[in-house]
C-alpha cells in the first residue's frame, strides 16, 4: 500500500497575515490567467508583426499550455515533498524572466520557445499557490471560501486581460502585453518570500524522478499528438508523438505502481469523486478555451473590430467570474460542490449554444446574452470543481490534487484550441463561421455531458 506523506508542520499564521498571503497567492494565479487572455486578444497583431499564420498562433498559445500541462504534476509533487515556498518563488522568477523573453522575441520561433518557458514557470507556481491556500485555511468551509476568493481574483484576470491587452496592443504594440507582467511579478516575488511560512521536512517522502520524467513525457507527447492531428501531415504527427506517448504512459503506470513513494499514487484514480472532478475540469477548459480562441478571431478578423473593441466585447463573458466565484465558493462551503458544478455546467451549455446565432454582420445584442450565460456558468463552476478535487484527497497531498486538477484543465484547453482551430480553419476562409457554430454545438454537448458526470459521481456531503 502506498504510504502517504505526513502533514507538514507549518508556522502558525495570524488572521491579517493569512489574508495578505491569500492575496499574494491569488496574484500568482492572476498572472497565469492574465497571460492567457492578454495573448488571445493580441494574436492578430502578433501574426501581423511576426508573419505568423493560424498554426503559428495556435502554438503561441499551445506551447505555453503544453509546458504547463505536462510539468504541473511535477511542480505539485516537488512542492509536496520539499515545501511549496521554494517552488512558488522559483516559478514566479522563471515566469518573469520568460515574460521578458517573450516581449523581446524577434521571430515566431523565439516567441513560442519563451512561451514554453513561461509555461514551465507557471507549472511550478500554480499548484503551489493553491496548496499554500489549502494549508493556510485547513478547515473545510474556510478552505472552500478561500478557494472562492482565489477563483475570483484569478477570474479578474480574464476581464482585465482583454481590456488591458487591447489597450496596450492598440496604443503600444503586442510586446507590451508581456512587459506588463513584470510590475506584478516583482512585488509578488518579494511578498511571497516574506509571507509563505517555512516548512519542516516532509518525513520519508522523496522525489520520484522516474515517475516525474515519465509523467511529463506522457502528458507532453499526448497533447502534442492531439494538436498535431489538426494540422497538415496529421497522420505523421500523431504517429510520431502518439506511439511514444502510449509507451511512456504504460511505463509511467508500471513505475508508479512499483515505487515506494510515487509522484502520483495510481490508487487515486479509483476515487470516483477525484476522477470525476478532474474529468469535468478538463471538459470545462476544452470547451471554454477552444471557443475563446475562435471567438477572438471572429471578433477581430470576421467582424473587423479593433483589439480594444474586442476586449470590451468579451467583458460579459469574463466579468461574471469575478462577481460570482466568491459567492460560489461560499455556496460550495455550505452545500458541497455537486450542486454548483451541475448548475454551472448547464448554464454554460445554454450560453455557448446561443453563439450559433452569431453571424458576420449580426448585432452585439446576439452575442451579449450568450457571453453572460457562459460566464455566469463558469463563475459558478470553477471554485466548486477545484474544491471537489482538493477535498477528495488527504491534506498532505493538496499540492498533488491542485496539480492534477490544473493539469486536466490546461491539457483540456490545449486540446480545445487545437481541435476547434482545426475545425474552423483560417478566419478568412469561407467555412470559418460554420466551423465556429459547430464548435459551439460541440462545446454545449461537452458541458451537458460534464453535468451528468457531476450529478452522478460527485458526492453530496453528509448532513
Amino acid at each position: 500500500m502506498t504510504q502517504m506523506l505526513a502533514p507538514e508542520a507549518v508556522t502558525p499564521v495570524d488572521a491579517t497575515r493569512r489574508r495578505l498571503l491569500l492575496v499574494v497567492m491569488c496574484a500568482g494565479y492572476f498572472l497565469v490567467l492574465l497571460d492567457v487572455t492578454i495573448v488571445n486578444v493580441a494574436l492578430p497583431r502578433i501574426g501581423a508583426g511576426l508573419g505568423a499564420g493560424v498554426t503559428g498562433l495556435q502554438w503561441v498559445v499551445d506551447g505555453y499550455a503544453i509546458a504547463l500541462a505536462s510539468l504541473m504534476l511535477a511542480g505539485g509533487a516537488v512542492g509536496d515533498i520539499y515545501g511549496h515556498r521554494r517552488v512558488v518563488l522559483s516559478g514566479l522568477a522563471v515566469f518573469g524572466a520568460a515574460s521578458l523573453g517573450c516581449a523581446l522575441a524577434p521571430v515566431t520561433g523565439a516567441l513560442i520557445g519563451c512561451r514554453v518557458v513561461q509555461g514551465a514557470g507557471a507549472a511550478l507556481m500554480l499548484p503551489g499557490t493553491l496548496a499554500v491556500i489549502a494549508d493556510t485555511f485547513p478547515g473545510g468551509g474556510e478552505r472552500a471560501r478561500a478557494i472562492g476568493v482565489w477563483a475570483a481574483i484569478g477570474g479578474a484576470a480574464l476581464p482585465a486581460g482583454p481590456l488591458v491587452g487591447g489597450a496596450l496592443t492598440q496604443a503600444v504594440g503586442w510586446r507590451a502585453v508581456f512587459f506588463v507582467n513584470l510590475p506584478v511579478i516583482v512585488p509578488a516575488l518579494v511578498l511571497a518570500g516574506r509571507l509563505i511560512p517555512r516548512r519542516d521536512a516532509r518525513g520519508p517522502g522523496r522525489l520520484d524522478r522516474a515517475g516525474t520524467a515519465l509523467g511529463a513525457a506522457t502528458l507532453a507527447l499526448t497533447t502534442f499528438a492531439i494538436i498535431g492531428a489538426g494540422h497538415a501531415g496529421a497522420a505523421v504527427a500523431v504517429a510520431a508523438a502518439g506511439v511514444p506517448a502510449v509507451g511512456a504512459g504504460v511505463a509511467f503506470v508500471r513505475v508508479e505502481r512499483a515505487a515506494e513513494h510515487p509522484m502520483f499514487p495510481i490508487a487515486l484514480l479509483r476515487r470516483r469523486d477525484f476522477t470525476a472532478a478532474n474529468a469535468v475540469a478538463m471538459m470545462m477548459n476544452l470547451a471554454t478555451l477552444g471557443l475563446l480562441f475562435l471567438l477572438t478571431l471572429y471578433l477581430q478578423d470576421v467582424r473587423g473590430e479593433s483589439a480594444w473593441d474586442a476586449g470590451v466585447a468579451l467583458l460579459p463573458l469574463f466579468a461574471p467570474l469575478s462577481v460570482i466565484a466568491p459567492r460560489a465558493g461560499r455556496l460550495t462551503a455550505r452545500i458541497g460542490p455537486r450542486g454548483p458544478m451541475t448548475a454551472g455546467l448547464v448554464i454554460s451549455a445554454a450560453g455557448v449554444a446561443l453563439l450559433t446565432a452569431s453571424g458576420r454582420h449580426s448585432g452585439y445584442a446576439v452575442l451579449a446574452p450568450a457571453l453572460l450565460l457562459w460566464g455566469a456558468g463558469i463563475g459558478l463552476l470553477t471554485p466548486a470543481v477545484v474544491a471537489a478535487a482538493v477535498g477528495a484527497v488527504p491534506g498532505a497531498r493538496s499540492g498533488l490534487a491542485s496539480a492534477v486538477n490544473n493539469t486536466a484543465r490546461q491539457a483540456g484547453g490545449a486540446i480545445g484550441i487545437a481541435a476547434f482551430g482545426a475545425l474552423a480553419g483560417p478566419p478568412a476562409g469561407a467555412g470559418f463561421l460554420a466551423g465556429f457554430h459547430l464548435a459551439a454545438v460541440i462545446a454545449a454537448g461537452l458541458f451537458c455531458g460534464a453535468a451528468v458526470v457531476a450529478a452522478v459521481l460527485i458526492p453530496q456531503p453528509a448532513g
